[in-house]
């Protein structure tokens, strides 16, 4: 049995640190290179474009669920729904324009009313005034 555990000086309690560890992400590097290297986005794929997606990808997450908390919290709420992240991602500007394409299902949409649909009292008065 010779070669094997604390025989060579290494603890058996000692594992590999995953790459996900390693960036301090919570998002998976391994499944992040794993796809982009199934999606056959391009021949090869650097050690180092998984790490970037999965932080970038966690980073995006972190701010809609951030600003879908808030919005919840608003309603209060303590769980957050779609309609919650509908209304943090149309009104935050840069995610709106990230977004901008995308149909939240069962969201919503943003509380308006166009000005003009409103009632005027000054112009009415003035205008009823003015008539007679």
């Amino acid at each position: 049995m010779a070669g094997r555990g604390k025989s060579l000086g290494v603890s058996a309690a000692k594992k590999g640190a995953t790459r996900s560890s390693k960036a301090g992400l919570q998002f998976p590097v391994g499944r992040v290179a794993r796809f982009l290297k199934s999606g056959k986005y391009a021949e090869r794929v650097g050690a180092g474009a998984p790490v970037y997606l999965a932080a970038v990808l966690e980073y995006l997450s972190a701010e809609v669920l951030e600003l879908a908390g808030n919005a919840a919290r608003d309603n209060k709420k303590t769980r957050i729904v779609p309609r919650h992240v509908q209304l943090a991602v149309r009104n935050d500007e840069e995610l709106s324009r990230l977004l901008g394409s995308v149909t939240i299902s069962s969201g919503g949409v943003l509380p308006n009313i166009h000005h003009m649909l409103l009632p005027n009292k000054i112009a009415k008065t003035a205008h009823a005034d003015h008539e007679s």
